[in-house]
């Protein structure tokens, strides 16, 4: 008896044949339903200033109490040169959405299997941080006085957001959960789940840069991204990934064979 084996990588570039992808016009609509969701939500859970600046202050004193380090220590790196300020808050501005829609279009042309289950994920992780700026208002640490931070965006610029009172496109009180973070992260683990490179961990700078971004602008405290953690944590341990024998099927009419049935064929021989 006789099997053919291949490294794993050549059974990963398989995978879009291995796997039927969902159709393009439907998954289009979901995932442009996704990111309204996620704009509108966020609008709709404006106003309660006086709340997000009393939670602000109660995140800030937990935070001592927990001794986390203080955001300030990132900020002041930041602040050595304008460039790297306004790098900063460049990254803040452009790479969120336009990474996270590359990413789910690179999973749906070559790991459609592993696209449904991030997409999920996604849609699992955004819809619960919705909630979290109707129960719980938070203003961002660039707002709150006494701290010693400073708004990094509107010193150095891009900002994407405007006055509080006048910013109809956003709401700057909903800055728990840090989704920029919590899609930072699904990007790492998916790509890293999905890929068999042995540089994958390498994905693992996107959230770290990510991280020091959204706290060093001052945009997000160290608790925001803790929560968004919590939350991709919990819909990860519901929502599973492939199992990668259901990620095999057969080429060209002959069969390929799942990696533990190609070492039980080889032991065979």
């Amino acid at each position: 008896m006789t099997a053919r084996t291949e490294p794993a990588e050549a059974e990963a570039e398989a995978e879009p044949d291995a796997a039927a992808r969902p159709p393009l016009l439907r998954e289009f609509l979901l995932v442009a339903g996704l990111f309204l969701v996620y704009k509108l939500g966020r609008q709709l859970a404006t106003g309660h200033t006086a709340n997000a600046l009393h939670n602000a202050r109660r995140v800030w004193d937990l935070e001592r109490a927990l001794h986390l380090p203080r955001e300030n220590a990132v900020q002041s790196a930041l602040l050595h040169g304008d460039t790297l300020a306004h790098l900063a808050n460049a990254y803040y501005a452009t790479v969120h959405f336009p990474a996270t829609l590359a990413f789910l279009v690179w999973m749906y042309l070559r790991r459609p299997a592993h696209y449904i289950w991030a997409r999920r994920v996604l849609a699992v992780v955004t819809t619960a941080a919705l909630v979290l700026p109707f129960t719980f208002p938070l203003a961002p640490p660039r707002m709150l006085t006494g701290t010693g931070l400073v708004d990094t965006a509107r010193l150095y610029g891009p900002s994407v957001y405007g006055p509080p009172s006048s910013d109809h496109l956003s709401n700057q009180f909903a800055a728990m959960p840090s989704l920029h973070f919590g899609w930072a992260l699904m990007v790492a683990i998916g790509l890293i789940v999905a890929t068999r490179s042995r540089w994958r961990l390498l994905w693992l700078l996107h959230p770290l840069i990510t991280l020091l971004v959204i706290v060093g602008t001052a945009n997000h405290y160290w608790l925001d991204a803790i929560v968004a953690t919590a939350m991709l944590g919990t819909a990860l341990a519901v929502i599973r990934p492939p199992h990668p024998a259901a990620t095999v099927t057969a080429r060209g009419g002959r069969g390929r064979l799942a990696p533990r049935e190609t070492a039980l064929a080889g032991a065979a021989r």
